[in-house]
Order: structure tokens, then C-alpha cells, then sequence
């Protein structure tokens, strides 16, 4: 199904269409919403997500659609809770908001009628509860300063400058290159530019003050005079006088609601309309379009690094006052070129330096550079001597590095730590078991006032393909904490919000659906559980998944077909409405080689761990011992497992056993709700013979795994996160732990170092998050 989009993206105002009869709405309504008969990934329940993006289109092109769509969800959501219907109400409730954000004015009855509903939500459990108390803020804060949430959003999205809102948010979608060919990266990339194409600064501050004005002062006003007269004069001045009256009673909670910036505002609309002489236009309800956001579209390759991006961002976007971090702050692993970067765990060398320390001491082009002495061999990176004197003119002072940490530093690092501890993440010692199975899903409803203030930018990073990108932000999302925990920087200003949208390669045409559904599955485990725990992502988030080679193969037989961004256009609804994140553990892994001259390596990983024997061989047992004692025709290799078993009463004991095996599978990601349980669970792949004799799969439960290969004549191959990139051979052993929060680790070894004991947490490191949880934000978390 698609929609024809008439509306004009270079400022305000539509192609009217005719208004939509409410009965037509109504079934639009009944429509998108997902039922309990609905199979994942069919059709029709993938085709839920065109026809949400679909009614709101009908918003866009006709401001009278508004009104009608908003009586209709707000029925309905009263008509579920009515019914116990709960499964109506987070995908009625988001489509709402989405609504109300968009629509200029909206009646007192109607705000009061959505924010009883939303109140009564916050007895409801999780996690309606939460959705609910979040948007009881949000209508309490709209019904008391009409046009805020469209304000702040817009101009957070679009970075406009002003000093009243200092807010700033940034899109960066990364796709997998193994999944993204170049003609379907082109699509994408296209989708997100079509969006964005035509907009301007002083385009958006016209609608910021369209939509104020309107918003309060109702049908009372001539609107379509008002956006012609924008065009017309300096729009910034009455831009900045509408931020600063707005956020003024934003801050000041008058008790008349809706009243307090309406006289302002009404006596700034006769400025405005006097300030250019026109003929007098009809009054009347005229729609400013909320523009996507502001986005950007990488393909994570071997020269990306995500963080330095989003540094750049943030340096680009911050003021000199406003970027006042400090020397002490600067950290020298994000400089200005790609080949400057210095990974967290690379060896730091001492060297001995005769630089005086003084400014007029550097040397001059001509000079010669004072090279420390310290032995060529011993330095693993590459130095061309040839460019000393290039570089000389670069020198510059740089401050030093803080070993200790200030305590400004300590408080960032407890509030980040803290909003993983307080949903539950961080109740048990370093490395030990957590108080419940239970995974924990749900935003953090108290956090700190410090915290939003200190964090005035937020990168939204919006993860495309499958397990095997994930991984990968796992260990870069490890790396940066590591980092961050040595040296903050990003942490003090920037909040990470992260989003997925599982994408596999386009499955063959000769396969049938169940078996190109379920080679999906094997591709997006993380993906295929979110869709199981929250059915409205599924009917949004993985139908676009599915649609992208869709739209590729339509670009390359339809070149001329008009654009139409519908990418971008769920991605947007996916970052504005997607606030409930779902945490999942972060592992490490220790490899060890067969082979001496080999280094054990240390990794992480998120969703996978596959281990397999490259050199099984055939068994040659003569006749007689195999009638004896049934010896397998194949044998595999005998392998030592260690573990510690964990049970839902919290009682975990150690065990080990000795086995023969051809591979194993650890995964992190339950297959079904009913084994939704936060551990591993380890998969045995026995050898032939002793499996045929067992009818019940062999399966483990821990968070502790230890798998040592006892046959010298044999091998193990293991593969992280589904990524051929992160194969390792000729393995010996594997030692499998939760990975643990960097900064608990620091403020541990802070602790130890005053002998207050190794085993007891005291200090910051007693309220900090124990393991390194990765959020991936849903639009409910998990519904039970």
C-alpha cells in the first residue's frame, strides 16, 4: 500500500486533500493493529507497519485529518482498557503521541480525556506502567505550554541555535557492508537525502513559530497570512522571542493551564501580521509539517570508527563556551585524522624527552627534530622518519594525561553506571551471579536532574544488518567504556541512545517461506526476540527490515519512480517513539591456542559463540569392540566442560563433566518466550552414535563456562557473533564470563589499593553496575 505525499517539505503549508471520513479512519485504525492470531513475520503482519506509516501520512497532508485520528485513538485506547485488551494499548498509545506531537491545536477536553488515561496506566504493570508515566509528563507539559513538544523536538532535531533550548540529537544509521551492496546502500542513502533535501535553518524556524502560535492561540488566528508574512520578513528575532516565552513557562509550571504564554504570543501574531502589508487570507487551521531529523548513513567498514564520528559531531555542534571540557578532558585517542586513533589496550611506551617544556624552545622547520631514545624494534607502529620535518610545524602543547580521576569525573561515571544499577542490572559482586534470570527491559524513571543537565547532546545510533554488526558494537561499545573509564570524554556530554533494525542478505526465490523465515531467524536472533517481546516493533521495525531489498529491487525495475522516504520516515518513528530499551549482557571470552608461539586472546561478544572440530575423523574400531560397546562409526573431540549451573532459586552449583563432541553452540539470545531466561545456554553437537541413543537435547544454563580440549590429536574452531572476521583456529580452550562494567573495574582497584578488601564493594563502586549491559531501545520493552 502506498500514499501519494503531496506536501510541501521547503516550509509550511499543503496540497489540501479532502478531509478523511471517520469511519474510513476508524478501520485505518483497526487495521495496524497486531492481534494475538497474528503469525510473526507473515504478510499481513508485516504489512502493519505501511499502514501505520500510511495513517499517519493522511496527518500530513490534510491538518483537518488531525483531530478526527485523535478522537478516534483516544476512543479506542479507552475501549481497550474496557476490554482488558491490553495488547491495543502500547501501539494506540504511541500513535497517539506521535499524533498530538504533530497536530497544532488541540481542545482542553481532549488533553484532559488522554492525560486520565495515562494516569490511570500507572497501575498497571510493567510496562505499561512506565510508557504511561512517561507520557503523563509529556500531555501535563504540552496542556500547560501548547506547541512544546513539536518545539523542543524540531529544534533538538535540526540544531537551530538559541539559548533557551541548548538540546541537540543526531541520527547515525550504520549498516553492514556484508549485507548492504552498494545498489541497496544507494537506497537507503538516497531514502535519507530525499528527506532532507530543501530544508533550511530559517525553514524550520518558521514552523517552529507557525506552530506556537497556532498551538495557542487556536482557530482564532489568520494562518495562511502568517506563513506568507514569515517568508517575507527576519524570521529569527520572533523565533528566539517565541523559544524564550515558551521554555520561560515551560520552567515556571503556572497553574493556568495554557493560559500564561497566550497574551505574548497573541500580541507577537499582530506584530508579525502588521510588520508586511498583505491582503487579509481566510482564517484557519494551516499544518506545519514536522521534518525528519537530521541524519547521516555509514557503512561500518574497517576505517569507521562510530565514536570519532560522533566527537566530530560533537565539536562541529558545540559553542567554544558551551564545549568547555577542558585540556584535562581532551582525549588524544579522537584527533583529527583516521590514522591517530590509538586502540584502549595498546601498550603506552615511556620515553625519555630533553624538551624544556617551554613555548619558543619547539623546533623551527629547519631544526632538527630531538628524537627520544628508545629502540625501533621494541615500537610495533610504523614511524617514517621523513616526516619530522613535515610535522614540526604541527607541534604544538598538549596537556598531559590525568592518571586520577576528579571526582567530577567519578559523579559521570556512578550516573551512568547507576541507570543500569537502578532497573536491577547491577545487584551482585563483580562477575557473580545477578539477584533474578528475569532480563531487565524499561527506561529509568529516576534519573538525576544533573544528568539531563550535564547531557545536552544525544547520538542516536541506528544499527542495520545482522548478529554479526552487532558484535561488532558490542566490542566497540567495550572499547569506549574502557576508554571512558580511563579518560572521560564522551561520557561527560553525550548520551548514547541505540536502536536496531534486523536486515539479513535477500533470501533465495527457490527456498520456501518457512525456510527463508527461519534462515532469518538463524541471522537476527536478536532481532526475532524483540519481535517475540514487543509486537509492535515487530510490525514496524522488522517489517522494514524486509522491505529494504524490496525497495531495492523496485529502484532498479522502476528508475523513474518518484521518491518517497520511507526509510527515513520510519526510522524517524522508530527514535522519537522507541524510549524502552531491552538490556542484554555483554560477554568475554578468553581463547587460548594449541600452539605456544600464539597469544591468548581476549574478546567480547553479544549474541553467539559457535565451536566446531575442523578434523573429525572415522573411527576404525575393529568388528568386535563395536558390537562390545557400541562405538559411534564417527568419533568427535573430547573436550572438559566446566560450569556453573544456574536455577531459578538462585542456588548455582559448579560442575564439570568430560565429553566427546563435534561442536557446541553458546548462545546469549533465547530462541522462544519460554525460555526467556538472561544466561547462557550452551548446545552440545555430540558425536552420531550417542546421540541417537538420547531423544532429549542436551543443554546447559550458565553464566560461567570453561571448555578445555583434552585430545591432543585434535583441534576446536570458534566464531564470535556469526562473523567470519572473528574466526579463530587451532584453539585449545575457551573461558566464557559476564563482562564486567570498566568503570566498577576502576573504582574496584581504587578501592583495593586502600586494603578495604578485594570481595567487598565500598565506596562509588557499591552502587555501580557490576556488568556491561548493551540497551537497545523498543517501543515497550518487553510485555510478559
Amino acid at each position: 500500500m502506498t500514499c501519494q505525499v503531496l506536501w510541501d517539505n521547503t516550509g509550511c503549508g499543503f496540497s489540501m486533500e479532502s478531509k478523511v471520513p471517520e469511519r474510513e479512519l476508524y478501520r485505518s485504525v483497526q487495521s495496524m493493529l497486531p492481534r494475538e492470531t497474528d503469525i510473526r513475520h507473515s504478510p499481513d503482519c508485516l504489512n502493519k507497519g505501511k499502514l501505520r506509516w500510511t495513517l499517519h501520512k493522511k496527518v500530513r497532508n490534510n491538518p483537518a485529518n488531525s483531530l478526527s485520528i485523535l478522537w478516534v485513538l483516544i476512543k479506542e485506547l479507552e475501549k481497550a482498557e474496557g476490554l482488558a485488551s491490553l495488547e491495543y494499548i502500547i501501539p494506540l498509545l504511541h500513535t497517539l503521541m506521535y499524533v498530538i506531537i504533530q497536530t497544532t491545536y488541540i481542545p482542553d477536553e481532549l488533553y484532559k480525556r488522554v492525560y486520565d488515561f495515562c494516569k490511570r496506566l500507572l497501575t498497571y504493570p510493567q510496562p505499561y506502567c512506565t510508557v504511561g508515566l512517561s507520557y503523563t509528563r509529556r500531555i501535563k507539559t504540552e496542556r500547560a505550554v501548547p506547541g512544546l513538544l513539536y518545539q523542543r523536538m524540531l529544534v533538538a532535531e535540526q540544531r537551530l541555535k538559541n539559548e533557551h533550548y541548548p538540546y541537540q540529537d543526531r541520527i547515525f544509521v550504520v549498516a553492514d557492508p556484508k549485507v548492504f551492496s552498494d545498489s541497496l546502500a544507494q537506497v537507503v542513502l538516497a531514502d535519507i537525502e530525499s528527506a532532507a533535501e530543501a530544508s533550511n535553518p530559517i525553514d524550520h524556524m518558521r514552523r517552529v513559530v507557525q506552530h506556537s502560535i497556532q498551538a495557542n492561540l487556536g482557530e482564532k488566528y489568520n494562518g495562511k497570512k502568517l506563513s506568507e508574512t514569515l517568508k517575507d520578513i527576519d524570521v529569527e528575532p520572533y523565533f528566539q522571542d517565541v523559544m524564550a516565552t515558551a521554555e520561560r513557562c515551560a520552567e515556571e509550571s503556572l497553574g493556568r493551564v495554557g493560559n500564561a504564554p497566550k497574551s505574548h504570543l497573541q500580541k507577537l501574531h499582530g506584530n508579525i501580521i502588521t510588520a508586511v502589508n498583505s491582503e487579509t487570507a481566510s482564517a484557519g487551521a494551516f499544518e506545519c509539517p514536522l521534518p525528519n531529523p537530521a541524519m547521516s548513513f555509514h557503512l561500518w567498514t574497517e576505517e569507521l570508527d562510530i565514536w570519532r564520528e560522533v566527537a566530530k559531531w560533537l565539536r562541529s555542534s558545540s559553542s567554544p563556551d558551551q564545549f568547555s571540557i577542558g585540556q584535562e578532558h581532551e582525549d588524544p585517542d579522537l584527533g583529527d585524522l583516521p590514522g591517530e586513533l590509538m586502540p584502549p589496550d595498546k601498550t603506552r611506551f615511556s620515553v625519555m624527552s630533553n624538551d624544556s617544556g617551554i613555548e619558543r624552545d619547539l623546533p623551527l622547520v629547519g631544526d632538527t627534530l630531538p628524537v627520544a631514545s628508545i629502540d625501533s624494534s621494541s615500537v610495533t607502529a610504523s614511524w617514517d622518519p621523513c616526516k619530522s620535518e613535515q610535522d614540526a610545524v604541527r607541534l604544538s602543547r598538549r596537556g598531559g594525561i590525568k592518571v586520577k580521576p576528579s571526582v567530577k569525573d567519578s559523579v559521570a561515571l556512578l550516573q551512568d553506571t547507576l541507570e543500569g544499577h537502578a532497573v536491577g542490572l547491577g545487584n551482585s559482586r563483580g562477575g557473580g551471579r545477578e539477584a533474578s534470570l528475569q532480563r531487565r527491559a524499561g527506561s529509568n524513571i529516576t534519573q538525576t536532574p544533573l544528568s539531563k543537565q550535564q547531557r545536552l547532546f544525544t547520538a542516536r545510533i541506528v544499527i542495520m544488518g545482522g548478529d554479526s554488526i552487532l558484535g561488532h558494537l558490542a566490542k566497540a561499545y567495550y572499547c569506549l567504556r574502557k576508554r571512558e573509564a580511563r579518560r572521560i570524554f564522551l561520557t561527560m556530554k553525550v548520551n548514547l541512545q541505540f536502536y536496531y533494525i534486523p536486515v539479513c542478505t535477500a533470501p533465495t526465490t527457490t527456498s520456501s517461506d518457512k525456510e527463508n523465515i527461519q534462515f532469518e531467524q538463524s541471522l537476527c536472533t536478536l532481532g526475532s526476540y524483540l519481535s517475540i517481546v514487543d509486537p509492535w516493533y515487530n510490525c514496524n521495525i522488522c517489517s522494514l527490515g524486509c522491505m529494504i531489498p524490496k525497495l531495492a529491487d523496485m529502484k532498479q525495475t522502476d528508475p523513474s519512480r518518484p521518491k518517497e522516504p520511507f526509510v527515513s520516515d520510519v526510522i524517524s518513528y522508530y527514535v522519537r517513539m522507541g524510549q524502552q530499551p531491552v538490556y542484554f549482557n555483554i560477554y568475554f571470552i578468553k581463547i587460548t591456542f594449541s600452539s605456544i608461539t600464539k597469544e591468548t586472546v581476549e574478546d567480547v561478544f553479544l549474541t553467539h559463540v559457535e565451536v566446531d572440530v575442523p578434523d573429525l575423523r572415522v573411527s576404525s574400531a575393529p568388528m568386535r569392540e563395536k558390537q562390545k560397546k557400541s562405538v559411534a562409526d564417527v568419533s568427535g573431540a573430547l573436550v572438559g566442560i566446566s560450569y556453573k549451573k544456574v536455577t531459578l532459586s538462585g542456588r548455582d552449583t559448579e560442575r564439570g563433566l568430560p565429553t566427546r563432541i563435534s561442536g557446541a553452540d553458546i548462545s546469549a539470545i533465547p530462541l522462544s518466550a519460554k525460555e526467556d531466561l538472561n544466561c547462557l545456554t550452551l548446545r552440545l553437537k555430540e558425536w552420531p552414535g550417542k546421540a541417537k541413543n538420547n531423544s532429549a537435547e542436551f543443554k546447559i544454563r550458565s553464566n560461567n563456562i570453561k571448555m578445555c580440549l583434552l585430545d591432543s590429536q585434535s583441534s576446536l574452531r570458534v566464531t564470535l557473533d556469526r562473523d567470519c572476521r572473528r574466526t579463530y583456529n587451532d584453539v585449545q580452550s575457551i573461558e566464557i564470563v559476564p563482562c564486567l562494567e570498566p568503570g566498577y573495574c576502576v573504582q574496584k582497584n581504587i578501592m583495593s589499593k586502600l586494603n578495604l578488601g578485594e570481595d567487598e564493594d565500598v565506596g562509588l563502586s557499591k552502587y555501580m553496575s557490576k556488568r556491561l549491559p548493551l540497551p537497545v531501545n523498543t517501543f515497550a520493552g518487553i510485555i510478559n
